[in-house]
């Protein structure tokens, strides 16, 4: 049997405009899914809208949040080489991947939304009935897809992202472009959320979401359960 060949996309944004506050990947939101597919004996590939190195979130490599996980990642040779070599969106295509997941930090607010490339390689993803996973802030490349009728893939559809609540506890409210939660909201998805900062996914069909950076790791093994089973055998769940 041969092995899952997955695509793993992040942002290639590091700085807050018109703020000194850095950003990039939240570092936490990539070792979950990294490990969990790794022990699946998946082939991953790591791309980005830029390619090169992805830049990390300062705050998420605080000594103060740091994980065991994390810091083995940062000690992976293999992993950090994914991060400091990603491949560019835009050469990438949907048949040769099993799956994509789209993983968040504030920078896709900036560089996933109209991004044609993201847009039209998620579109095929869709077409192909592939599964389209996303966490966090990376539910943003989601935004400008369009399903087959030619309308906002994510209207109707039950999902979750990054909330207004978090967005105003980690006081970035006034930092971003756009608030995920109510641009969701206003494109008519289904949006629905958990605690905040507490892992929460939601499955509809063929598109995966989570919360936060705590439901990087629940996401990554939905997914790798999902993509054994026939979409039309998915039912719509909530974690």
């Amino acid at each position: 049997m041969e092995p899952l060949k997955i695509l793993i996309i992040a942002t290639s944004h590091s700085e807050m405009i018109n703020s000194n506050r850095k950003t990039g990947l939240w570092l936490e939101e990539i070792v979950g899914p990294y490990y969990v597919f790794k022990e699946a004996g998946a082939m991953i590939t790591v791309a980005s809208p830029d390619g090169g190195k992805v830049p990390l979130d300062p705050r998420s490599e605080s000594i103060i949040i740091s994980t065991s996980s994390s810091k083995r990642f940062r000690n992976d040779q293999e992993a950090m080489l994914l991060l400091t070599h990603s491949q560019k969106i835009g050469a990438q295509t949907a048949s040769d991947f099993n799956f994509v997941l789209l993983l968040g930090g504030h920078g896709p607010l900036w560089d996933f939304t109209e991004n044609e490339s993201l847009k039209n390689l998620l579109e095929d993803f869709h077409r192909q009935h592939k599964f389209i996973g996303a966490v966090c802030h990376g539910v943003a490349g989601l935004l400008s897809v369009k399903n087959r009728m030619g309308e906002p893939l994510v209207r109707d559809r039950r999902l979750t992202a990054y909330s207004n609540s978090e967005e105003q506890v980690s006081g970035a409210t006034n930092l971003i472009p756009f608030l995920l939660e109510s641009k969701l909201i206003s494109l008519g998805a289904a949006y629905s959320k958990g605690p905040d900062f507490i892992s929460h996914v939601i499955v509809d069909g063929t598109i995966i979401t989570g919360q936060n950076s705590d439901s990087a790791k629940a996401v990554a093994r939905r997914l790798l359960i999902s993509v054994k089973e026939s979409p039309k055998k998915i039912e719509e769940m909530i974690y």
